[in-house]
């Protein structure tokens, strides 16, 4: 599988307003792209997409990046297959926003790409995620930045959440709290003060345990619209065993992933609880998820304003009832919505973010926010793969 490749620039350093933006996160469902414009003198506000694009991961694919979230044999060369597999379905989703667009790779400035995370250990100082950029840059004729969360680390930082520094450029308000919560395969919240101050953590699992649940019990990938999790109920002493985790006792600064949040640690907290019946512990693991956003949303902004969700969580209809009752039941009166009333489908959110970070580094830019990384200070983040 390849790409058709593209002619390369003949000035690589000539500034153009368009950027790409590639992400596929720690669902493990695929790629989205988008095809953002960028102002000459962008400083904040509104930003859109002129064109999007989605390219699913075969589940070959998916299954071989699940196995390499844990310790395996054979993973340098894995690894390696994997991402040269990767670069080839970016380039894919690269191909198709062009064609959208009517436009060739020389109108495009750069691809910010985040590639897939296999390990993220910033308490041992480093992360690392599945990329070939090299191999895009190649097919795609368009330079490419990526490896955005080394640096962050570098300088004492977690390396992640990259994204509040982004949601503090297009969704924050001045006179206005705002939180904006995203529901990928992990959660994290972007608390975005009146005075500008912003507050930024992973909260814990999103949707990665209750699709792991799904996949084992009924081979589906998701649970569509919570409906499965519906029919079940709660069981709290469950419950209270998932939130027995030191992770939820830390204060922010702090970040996580698959490293901790892992089918064995769900199995493991479900020893003692298998003559539950499976919808049970899926409404339970769907109320996991509300639970650790609401306490973290209480904790860090009772006073919000609005709270607007973005990432695959938004579409799961009980999660976000939930979520906002949960809300309600700690004192917290902010509207529940989806970052489409802002004018940003939840979707392309983080593609977006990354479409951000690529620009902010061709302008030597900072991308980092140290007070919701715990980095010693300002950082430009990526590093240049030229077309």
């Amino acid at each position: 599988m390849s790409s058709t490749p593209v002619a390369s620039k003949t000035n690589p350093i000539t500034p153009s307003p368009l950027f790409i933006g590639l992400m596929s996160g720690t669902s493990l469902d695929g790629v989205d792209g988008v095809l953002a414009q960028f102002p000459a003198d962008f400083a904040g506000g509104p930003l859109q997409a002129v064109a999007e694009a989605y390219i699913p991961f075969p589940a070959d694919l998916r299954s071989e990046l699940m196995a390499l979230q844990s310790v395996s044999t054979n993973e340098l060369e894995r690894e390696a297959l994997v991402a040269n597999r990767l670069a080839q379905l970016y380039a894919q989703c690269v191909a198709s926003l062009l064609q959208q667009s009517d436009l060739t790779a020389d109108a495009i400035c750069a691809i910010g790409v985040h590639g897939q995370t296999l390990r993220h250990r910033p308490e041992y100082g480093f992360t690392w995620q599945s990329n070939n950029p090299a191999l895009l840059a190649e097919l795609s004729g368009i330079d490419v930045i990526a490896d955005f969360r080394s640096r962050d680390i570098a300088a004492g930082g977690q390396g992640a959440p990259l994204v509040p520094a982004f949601h503090q450029t297009v969704f924050g308000a001045i006179g206005q709290t705002r939180v904006v919560v995203n529901i990928g395969g992990i959660s994290n919240i972007s608390v975005l003060h009146q005075d500008r101050d912003v507050i930024g953590f992973d909260t814990g699992p999103g949707n990665v345990l209750v699709d792991a649940w799904i996949m084992q019990q009924q081979g589906k990938s998701y649970d569509a619209d919570g409906a499965w999790a519906a029919s079940g109920n709660c069981v709290p002493a469950l419950l209270d065993a998932l939130l027995d985790e030191d992770f939820f006792a830390l204060p922010a600064p702090k970040s996580t992933g698959r490293d901790l949040f892992h089918p064995a640690w769900l199995a493991a907290k479900l020893a003692p609880f298998l003559s539950l019946s499976a919808a049970d512990i899926q409404a339970t693991l769907v109320e996991f998820t509300v639970v650790t956003l609401a306490n973290a949303i209480a904790a860090y902004a009772p006073q919000a304003d609005s709270v607007y969700v973005c990432g695959g969580g938004v579409l799961n209809g009980k999660l976000m009832r939930q979520l906002a009752q949960a809300l309600l039941m700690r004192g917290c009166n902010a509207t529940l919505q989806s970052t489409a009333v802002l004018g940003v489908p939840p979707h392309q959110v983080e593609a977006l973010a990354f479409a951000w970070l690529a620009q902010r580094f061709t302008q030597r830019l900072p991308g980092n926010m140290p007070v919701v990384t715990g980095a010693r200070g300002l950082r430009i983040l990526g590093a240049l793969y030229p077309a």
